[in-house]
């Protein structure tokens, strides 16, 4: 015989397992209730694992773009040295050179991560939606206003880079004194 299956739809209040429990045994004996707690619970707590996974690795992300920032920053500034020279004994102070290249680092990262967002976006907008023969991929989706979070990436990459090529700049313009 092919089991019976009842559907019982939870509100937010949740329901009354054992109250159900009863009804089931005093309707139908030797009916079981499985509400699958046994297979929700490792589920939710490896969803909340890959959630932290994603938290560290957006961080581990900026710390790489701040190091490849402040690397070719270090680099445009010795590879420039003679230049600055020349800007110093014009007037230029080491507050203007750095503003430069600052400014260039800065924009270069805003358009960069601007690009990168614009191809990611389009990526998860290709992903399939959720019906039922979707497979595995149904739900990769932003929903509602979380599709403006994606924004916030090329402005975080802009703000790494000034802090990264600020810091450099000073540093290196000041060994170049």
């Amino acid at each position: 015989p092919v089991p019976q299956l009842i559907e019982v739809t939870e509100t937010s209040q949740g329901y009354d397992a054992a109250g159900l429990r009863l009804r089931l045994q005093a309707e139908v004996p030797g009916a079981v209730l499985d509400d699958h707690a046994r297979w929700r619970k490792p589920l939710v707590a490896a969803a909340a694992r890959l959630k932290m996974l994603g938290w560290v690795s957006g961080l581990l992300i900026a710390a790489a773009v701040g190091a490849m920032v402040t690397l070719a920053a270090n680099a445009a500034l010795s590879a420039n040295a003679q230049v600055i020279a020349v800007l110093r004994l014009v007037g230029a102070t080491d507050a203007y050179i750095a503003r430069a290249f600052v400014r260039r680092f800065t924009l270069r990262a805003l358009s960069g991560a601007a690009v990168g967002t614009v191809l990611g976006v389009g990526a998860v907008a290709l992903l399939p939606s959720g019906g039922e023969t979707a497979g595995f991929l149904t739900g990769l989706s932003f929903r509602g206003w979380h599709w403006g979070i994606p924004a916030l990436v090329p402005l975080l990459a802009a703000v790494v880079a000034f802090a990264a090529t600020a810091v450099a700049a000073r540093r290196v313009l000041g060994g170049l004194s």
